[in-house]
């Protein structure tokens, strides 16, 4: 079998997993905004962009340096292993330690005039300090089954892990408060405790989630040891270090708009405007799950195919294949964004304000097809160990994202962070490109992805703008754009499922 449908098979099946559980994920996005007033849901926004930022630092950035070791040390696979799990053990230890001490700081610090009161920031806090160590520990076990080429034992358990967060949630939200309202057997238990529109209940939901997955990972963790090794955890974290700054820089990218939206903002509107714009953003979902997927069979198998002789140009086959699907999935979003707006109608009283924020969505899209192509892109600097090239990359982008986003979200709000967030993956994306080419050379063909590129945007400024989001213009020019694109690449397309 080809390389190419080699890693095609693989990350169909991650993204195949990956899609399920996202969509399921994402089926709790109508729920949310209809028990949760955008306010309320502007904490849950607010949440996970911090927790987003404290993830990335206690990963580290191992996941792919492991990957990378993997391919340097082939003869001590199991010593890579240990010795990258045992580094973020030790990263766990000090931020519980920390984290601990200072629950209450921390608590107070993130507390703001939502109404939401200081006892309840703690409890959150706590949960998400427990969430994060438990998603940590997962990195590297999870990074093992994709080295081992296992997508579907990696498939099983994240879909399990969200099975477990959907019907939790499900439970909290819908099913207690149906029992009291009914008088149900259970009324008189429930009701000394429950808290109704409390927002703790997803995260403690996503915490047993995390808890369950790390107990799924009992393989890969009882074959850990104790096989400490100074040099390799000192060249390792060498090279993870830049890789960090670039992963925390990328989250700051991600996320940091959602806090200036808190802050920057006039507190009467802040949270309803951080809730609408996170609602919208769960609309631009589907296009960073086809790019997730592409990063989760990309990664390990990139490093495994680094020394062929034609590595170079299977690495330029895939980026064409990458650009036009993610172009495809651009243009069916954007075209058929009067069904998904569905997902975020919320209670009657709030679907006109939930609905206000959808002009963001095409340009919080194609910030999503930009990033792709620089994750793509990025494989060049990890490949030649030149990671520090990715931390430059990243410290200007999250310098772009701070700068832009001080200046004009005040005035703009959260249709400024939308196009900040565009403007800085476009950027990402070109400087890496750029800096690519001289230092590792991949024969992309540029004049034809930047054609497809174009064409997605023409494409979609005349469904959205013109014939303002009509379903049936909009979906005609979707699939006239994928039968000229699949007419195009036919003959390569043919050849390739040719391959053995």
């Amino acid at each position: 079998m080809s390389s190419i449908k080699t890693f095609a098979g693989q990350t169909a099946v991650y993204g195949i997993s990956t899609i399920l559980a996202r969509v399921l994920n994402f089926l709790l996005t109508p729920l949310y905004v209809l028990v949760y007033p955008a306010k309320i849901y502007g904490i849950f926004t607010y949440m996970y962009s911090w927790a987003s930022m404290v993830n990335a630092v206690l990963a580290f950035g191992m996941e792919t340096t492991f990957f990378r070791y993997l391919n340097k040390h082939e003869d001590r696979k199991n010593r890579v292993y240990n010795n990258a799990f045992l580094a973020i053990a030790a990263l766990c230890v000090v931020f519980l330690t920390f984290t601990i001490l200072f629950l209450d700081d921390i608590a107070f610090l993130l507390q703001d005039d939502s109404g939401v009161i200081r006892a309840d920031y703690r409890h959150y806090v706590k949960y998400f300090i427990y969430i994060l160590i438990a998603d940590a520990l997962a990195v590297i076990p999870f990074a093992k089954i994709r080295a081992e080429g296992k997508p579907y034992r990696y498939a099983k358990i994240k879909f399990i892990n969200i099975g477990i967060f959907v019907s939790l949630n499900i439970f909290f939200i819908v099913i207690i408060p149906l029992i009291i309202k009914n008088h149900l057997p259970g009324e008189s238990f429930l009701i000394g405790w429950y808290k109704e529109q409390w927002i703790g209940y997803v995260f403690i939901s996503n915490l047993l989630a995390s808890v369950f997955t790390l107990l799924m990972l009992l393989p890969e963790l009882l074959s850990l040891s104790l096989d400490y090794d100074k040099e390799i955890v000192k060249d390792m974290f060498l090279y993870s270090f830049p890789v960090l700054v670039a992963n925390i820089s990328f989250i700051i990218n991600e996320n940091i708009d959602k806090l200036f939206l808190k802050h920057l903002l006039p507190p009467q509107i802040a949270d309803t405007e951080l809730g609408i714009y996170g609602a919208c953003c769960k609309i631009a979902i589907f296009l960073s799950i086809f790019v997730q997927a592409f990063r989760l069979g990309a990664e390990p198998f990139f490093f495994n195919h680094s020394k062929n002789k034609d590595s170079v140009l299977t690495y330029a086959k895939i980026m064409n294949y990458f650009v036009i699907g993610v172009c495809v999935i651009f243009v069916a979003l954007v075209v058929n964004i009067e069904i998904l707006k569905f997902f975020i109608k919320g209670s009657d009283a709030q679907q006109l304000v939930y609905w206000s924020g959808l002009k963001v969505v095409p340009i919080l899209l194609f910030g999503y097809v930009s990033l792709g192509i620089y994750m793509n892109l990025s494989i060049w600097y990890k490949l030649s160990d030149q990671t520090r090239y990715g931390l430059y990359i990243s410290v200007i982008g999250a310098l772009i994202t701070v700068g832009l986003n001080i200046i004009f979200i005040p005035k703009y709000s959260y249709m400024a962070a939308a196009w900040v967030s565009l403007i800085t993956y476009t950027a990402m994306m070109v400087m890496s490109y750029v800096l690519g080419q001289k230092n590792y050379p991949i024969p992309y063909n540029l004049r034809k992805n930047l054609l497809y590129l174009f064409s997605s945007v023409i494409i979609v400024i005349i469904s959205f703008i013109i014939f303002n989001r009509d379903l049936v213009v909009g979906n005609l020019l979707l699939i006239l754009f994928a039968s000229v694109a699949f007419y195009v690449e036919r003959k390569e397309l043919i050849m390739l499922f040719k391959e053995k």
